[in-house]
């Protein structure tokens, strides 16, 4: 049987899609402005306070940040540290979290809480520094991915997820065939464990992909600067590398201020074009994956 319509729930329904489609704008038009703004005009950017298309179609920002060198090399960077630190993390990630996910496991508690701990508390950022100026990995690769080797609240949730998703029987019955934990981990664990493990990427991916301290930090030599730093110097100090420098010097008085608005702009797009694309890859994931790994501590 068909329940009835009244004019309430018509009402309600109206009123709630406005409310929410007015929400998502205000919370999605920063973006929104960003790639308009990235593609418009910069002389009619701020001809009208709510700038929800391009005005002037403009794309000579994005033609001079592709022909930066700083950009590629940061770009370059970014990806190299944001790929092999996430897949350390995911390796890590999951060699801690599988084993005291078993009920087994002798000292579960205490190796629970010593990791606990380590959220509340930490060494500061000098004692930090200088562990690592010991281990010689200031200004080089692995101080961009060894420090941040583990996420303890990622552990936590990856733990709770192997406890309530692998069959118990699953795994006595794999032990009965002779399986050791090293191969029932790779062929049935992991097999069984995709959503939380996509989940993880992308919180680590993106973690990694934005991150900027560290390397402001700890690294000195410009040619291992990520993007972000390019991007931070660009939008924070306003700082050019050297041949968009040239680029800026070689235009008129009154076209500087207007260059260097687009040049800004079209930086954040392309900073923040590889996240956009890898959400939706794991979006289908997500929300079993998070949902499912925090419903037990």
């Amino acid at each position: 049987m068909k329940s009835a319509v009244t004019k309430g729930d018509k009402l309600f329904s109206i009123i709630n899609i406005i409310l929410v489609s007015i929400i998502s704008l205000i919370i999605l038009y920063p973006l929104i402005f960003v790639v308009n703004a990235s593609f418009s005009d910069p002389t009619r950017i701020y001809e009208v306070p709510l700038l929800l298309y391009p005005r002037g179609f403009n794309i000579e920002g994005y033609k001079e940040v592709l022909k930066s060198t700083d950009i590629w090399v940061g770009f370059k960077n970014a990806v190299l540290y944001t790929v092999l630190g996430t897949i350390i993390n995911l390796v890590v990630t999951t060699v801690a979290a599988y084993p005291l996910s078993r009920p087994g496991l002798r000292g579960k508690r205490f190796i629970t809480l010593f990791f606990t701990i380590t959220m509340f508390f930490s060494g500061g950022l000098i004692p930090t520094y200088l562990v690592n100026q010991q281990l010689g990995i200031i200004n080089s690769l692995w101080v961009m991915i060894l420090p941040g080797a583990l996420g303890v609240y990622n552990m936590i949730l990856m733990r709770t997820y192997f406890s309530q998703n692998i069959p118990t029987d699953l795994i006595e019955s794999a032990y009965i065939d002779g399986a050791n934990d090293l191969w029932l981990l790779w062929k049935v664990v992991l097999p069984l464990a995709t959503p939380i493990i996509a989940v993880m990427a992308m919180f680590y991916g993106v973690g990694r992909w934005n991150a900027y301290f560290d390397a402001l930090i700890y690294l000195q030599d410009r040619a291992r600067y990520p993007l972000q730093i390019i991007l931070r110097e660009i939008l924070v100090q306003g700082q050019f590398g050297q041949d968009m420098n040239q680029v800026i010097a070689g235009s008129a008085e009154s076209e500087l201020l207007m260059l260097k608005m687009t040049l800004k702009y079209s930086v954040v797009i392309v900073s923040s074009l590889p996240v956009l694309l890898f959400y939706p890859v794991v979006a289908k994931y997500f929300e079993k994956g998070i949902l499912v790994g925090s419903i037990k501590g």
